[in-house]
């Protein structure tokens, strides 16, 4: 226990004292995120955040956690070193997709081969159990992957991944802390108080946000915690059981996986690379209803705690009724912000920005300042 309060006390001091700083700097070498036509802020922020949140992290991690007794962690702080360098590259100079997924299937390698963390059954999930060792080795992966970008993507407005990111790294770390696997529950409460200092600053309006680098450190630890907690929490012997640990685990991260997932069949389908940009995201939906930032993100909190308590609550109904019932929910709120929405989130922007992307090779176009406006005003 003191090992956890300690890595949440570091983690947030850390973070807290770092950020300010971090801000200064930034403002100073004019290490904006600049707006466009896509994206929501009209300000000039800093976007380096995710090295504050990095700090404090990574310090609370190796004061707190004995590598000697927790070997695999050495491997987990080097992926989330790969998650860091990444991330302020792409922050700094943009990346590629490619490359930016080159780096996150090295970090999955870590994890996975390295560190030993594996999906191996299913616990009953659509009737499956034991998985193939090829099969399970493939699905670890994939579920880190799409758990990193999951928190990428969801990063659009103040405040969001950063709760979103507390809520379940902390659902984790209790539950490890419980289980007794404490050096999981350091990893999970670090993230969280350095998540938490973090907050102070992100909460619209932004004074700074967390980019690439703190979004996908984000999602590569909430990877490693729910990919360990469905390997362990039926195991024999465990002190806090849980069944349909799968389930549970899903639902902790329903929505910035859903919604990953969503929008990447989306983009597909409109035959367009998964990672191009556009304004399909649960967020951007209601945004689009007019409501604010905080409320859309306090809105999202609560539909994720009460997920995880409504699946811990009917845990003995099986997984399988349980994962669908949460796809069901999701979807059907989703079907009502789409249909409810006051204009098309995208539209056919000014000539020679569809020339332009014409050239890039597809013809999806942000919504327009001056086109929004004009929508409203026929509508008025």
């Amino acid at each position: 226990m003191f090992d956890v309060l300690l890595s949440l006390a570091i983690s947030f001091s850390i973070t807290f004292l770092a950020i300010p700083a971090i801000i200064i700097v930034a403002e100073s070498k004019k290490l904006f995120d600049v707006p466009d036509e896509r994206k929501i802020h009209q300000a000039h922020i800093p976007s380096l955040g995710g090295i504050g949140i990095f700090a404090g992290f990574m310090l609370a991690c190796l004061l707190s956690i004995s590598l000697g007794n927790a070997s695999e962690f050495q491997y987990f702080l080097a992926a989330a070193l790969v998650m860091f360098f990444l991330g302020l590259k792409d922050d700094i100079l943009v990346i590629s997709p490619v490359k930016k997924f080159i780096g996150q299937v090295l970090a999955a390698f870590l994890i996975v081969y390295k560190g030993g963390v594996q999906i191996t059954s299913m616990h009953g999930f659509l009737g499956v159990n034991e998985l193939p060792e090829m099969f399970s080795i493939f699905l670890t992966y994939f579920t880190v992957i799409v758990i990193i970008n999951s928190f990428n993507l969801i990063d659009g407005i103040d405040g969001l991944a950063g709760t979103l990111g507390i809520i379940a790294s902390a659902i984790f770390g209790s539950w490890f802390l419980a289980a007794g696997m404490v050096p999981y529950a350091v990893l999970g409460f670090s993230l969280a108080g350095a998540l938490t200092a973090f907050l102070i600053f992100n909460y619209h309006p932004a004074k700074i946000f967390m980019g690439d680098t703190g979004s996908m450190l984000i999602g590569l630890v909430n990877a490693i915690l729910v990919v360990k907690f469905i390997a362990v929490a039926q195991s024999p012997g465990i002190n806090v059981p849980v069944t349909a640990a799968p389930a549970v685990g899903f639902t902790v991260l329903l929505i910035p996986l859903l919604d990953t997932l969503r929008v990447f069949g989306i983009r597909i389908f409109h035959q367009r690379s998964p990672f191009s940009p556009d304004r399909n995201h649960i967020h951007h939906l209601m945004l689009d209803k007019g409501w604010s930032h905080n409320t859309i993100t306090f809105t999202l909190a609560g539909f994720s705690i009460a997920f995880v308590v409504a699946a811990y609550s009917f845990r003995n109904s099986g997984c399988t009724w349980i994962i669908l019932s949460g796809i069901a929910i999701f979807f059907t709120g989703i079907a009502m912000l789409y249909y409810t929405r006051r204009y098309p989130r995208m539209f056919v922007a000014r000539a020679s920005e569809v020339k332009k992307k014409e050239h890039s090779g597809t013809r999806v176009v942000p919504l327009t300042k001056d086109i929004v406006l004009e929508q409203q005003n026929l509508k008025g």
